[in-house]
C-alpha cells in the first residue's frame, strides 16, 4: 500500500516536472501564456520557499521566540529588534515614509559589509597574490614563464584599477578628460575586464547548455519509461 502511494507520488512529481518543462520550451515559439504560466509558477514557489525559509529560520528562533520564552535580556533585545520590523513593514503602506530610517539602517549595514568582504575577500587577497606572484621565496619558481605569468598579473590588475580611476581636471573652455597615460593605461584594464566578461560568459553558456541537455535527457527518458509500461500492459 505504502509502495504504491510512493509510487504514486513519484509519477505525479515527474509528470508534473515534464508538463512544467514542456511549457518553458514553448518560449521558442515566442512569449506565449502557457510560458507565463511556468514562470509565474517558479516565482511563486519561490516566493513561497523563501518566505517559509524566513518565517521559521529567521523570525521565530530570533524574535519570537526569545520575545515569548527568553530570560529578561534577550526579551529587550527582541523588542529592540522587533520596532524596526515593524516600521519596516509600513514601507508597504500609505506612511511608507515612516520606515525610512529602518531601511536606511538596513541598506547602510548591507553596504558596510559589502564593502568589507570586496575589500578582505578580494582587494587585498589580490594585492597578497600580485606580490607572491614575483617572489621566487613564495613561488619556488624563477624561469622565464613565471617572470611573464608574473608580468601579465601586475599588469592586468594595476590597468584594470586604473581603468576604475575617474578623476579629472578641469579647464575653463574645454571637457573634463583623464589624463592621456591613465586614459593609456585604462584601454588595457579595459582589454583584460573584456577578457574577464568573456569567460564569465562561457561559463554561464555552459551551465546553461547542461541543464538544457539534462532536460532533454529528462523529457526523453520519461517519454521511454511511458512507452515501455504501454508495451509491457499490452
Amino acid at each position: 500500500m505504502n509502495l504504491a502511494i510512493a509510487s504514486l507520488a513519484d509519477f505525479v512529481g515527474v509528470f508534473l516536472g515534464f508538463i512544467l518543462t514542456l511549457l518553458v520550451f514553448s518560449y521558442v515559439l515566442g512569449d506565449n501564456p502557457l510560458f507565463r504560466l511556468a514562470a509565474h509558477i517558479f516565482i511563486g514557489v519561490s516566493a513561497g520557499y523563501a518566505a517559509v525559509i524566513t518565517i521559521y529560520n529567521v523570525l521565530l528562533p530570533q524574535l519570537i521566540f526569545p520575545l515569548i520564552y527568553g530570560g529578561e535580556g534577550e526579551t529587550y533585545f527582541s523588542i529592540g529588534m522587533l520596532i524596526p520590523s515593524l516600521f519596516l513593514f509600513a514601507k508597504v503602506t500609505p506612511i511608507k515614509r515612516a520606515g525610512n530610517w529602518a531601511m536606511a539602517i538596513l541598506v547602510g549595514i548591507g553596504a558596510a559589509a559589502a564593502v568589507g568582504g570586496a575589500i578582505t575577500g578580494t582587494l587585498l587577497p589580490q594585492t597578497i597574490g600580485t606580490i607572491n606572484s614575483i617572489e621566487p621565496s613564495a613561488t619556488g619558481d624563477t624561469t622565464w614563464a613565471n617572470w611573464l605569468n608574473a608580468g601579465i598579473i601586475i599588469l592586468g590588475t594595476i590597468s584594470t584599477l586604473i581603468y576604475f580611476h575617474f578623476g579629472v581636471r578641469s579647464k575653463p573652455g574645454r571637457i573634463p578628460k583623464r589624463f592621456a597615460f591613465i586614459e593609456k593605461i585604462g584601454k588595457i584594464g579595459q582589454l583584460f575586464i573584456a577578457t574577464t566578461f568573456g569567460v564569465l560568459f562561457a561559463g554561464i553558456y555552459l551551465a546553461a547548455l547542461t541543464a538544457l541537455i539534462e532536460r532533454i535527457s529528462f523529457l526523453w527518458n520519461f517519454i521511454k519509461e511511458i512507452g515501455l509500461q504501454l508495451l509491457a500492459s499490452v
